[in-house]
């Protein structure tokens, strides 16, 4: 086989890569930036170097880590000098993520599942580069510790504890999060006491140590640091809402269960993804950077939607 030929049997685990990189990353951009890179390391092999590669998925996977292990290290400057909190990337939710593999343009679609919502991405932001790699490898792809010690540069036994260390943060904050029912039944009632501006209704269903952060990224207006406390979030939201009459809000399947897209004048505006443990409203996310919005598009997990959100 030639090594285009190579390269063109590869393709079928772009979908798979490109979701192993997002989870590592949060940034589809990011994820497609390191899938295409480890295309490229594959192509400038020698015939005989890619003859002697047994399983070239397996390979184009060790070395998609390791790219997204130094990328990790480049990201976390970078974000130092973003304006305002840095939220991953928000995506659609798909009935069947299988299907992302079979869509006609496989480049516009991401093998997802529940393991990358906008909870776990937040939590696997708190993790050392090093610790995130193991987690999504093992707890997620189930590679051999063997293969993620190679990855990591470390031994065996480290990159156990390194996982077993990723694993205990991430249970400590998503262990206790809502059903999908359970969320769904709050989010729901979120956005009716939005709609309808009772400000005494949303605080109720938001837990006093609410918090919500908002990603504009220097691009777009938003709260430059998170809003802690129920009352606040409310009239934050609220407020909001009031200074764009003409949004329409829609309910939009995400990864943590429902969620909000809004639009204004036919633009999308931003996607609110909520979190929920018990009864309430534990962690608001309001992304509104428009180069995180580029996969938001009606067919694209949206719903119809609500009527407008007016304001007098």
């Amino acid at each position: 086989m030639t090594a285009d030929d190579d390269a063109a049997a590869l393709e079928r685990e772009r979908p798979a890569l490109r979701g192993l990189a997002y989870r590592m990353l949060g940034s589809l951009s990011d994820a497609e930036d390191a899938v295409q890179e480890a295309f490229v390391r594959w192509m400038r092999l020698e015939d005989a170097q890619r003859a002697a590669i047994e399983n070239p998925g397996a390979w184009m996977m060790r070395v998609t880590s390791r790219i997204c292990l130094d990328m990790l290290g480049s990201a976390r400057v970078r974000r130092e000098s973003y304006v305002g909190p840095w939220l991953p990337e928000p995506v659609p939710a798909f009935a069947d993520p299988a299907r992302s593999a079979a869509a006609a343009d496989p480049l516009d679609r991401v093998t997802l599942d529940d393991s990358v919502s906008m909870a776990l991405q937040v939590v696997l932001e708190t993790l050392t580069p090093a610790e995130r790699v193991a987690f999504v490898l093992h707890d997620v792809f189930e590679m051999p510790f063997a293969q993620i010690a190679e990855t990591v540069g470390r031994t065996v036994p480290a990159t156990r504890q390194l996982a077993s260390s990723a694993r205990r943060k991430v249970r400590s904050r998503t262990e206790d999060a809502a059903s999908r029912s359970r969320h769904d039944a709050v989010a729901a009632a979120f956005a009716a006491a939005t709609d309808t501006g009772d400000v005494d209704a949303l605080i109720s269903l938001l837990d006093p140590a609410v918090t919500l952060t908002s990603d504009g990224g220097g691009k777009v207006s938003a709260a430059r640091r998170p809003v802690h406390g129920g009352d606040r979030v409310a009239r934050f939201l609220l407020g909001a809402l009031t200074k764009h009459p003409d949004a329409t809000v829609e309910p939009i399947a995400t990864d943590d269960g429902l969620g909000f897209l809004i639009t204004e004048h036919g633009s999308v505006d931003s996607v609110t993804v909520l979190g929920v443990r018990g009864e309430r409203v534990t962690e608001v996310w309001l992304v509104r950077n428009p180069e995180k919005l580029t996969r938001w598009r009606r067919g694209d997990g949206a719903a119809e939607p609500h009527p407008a959100r007016r304001r007098p």
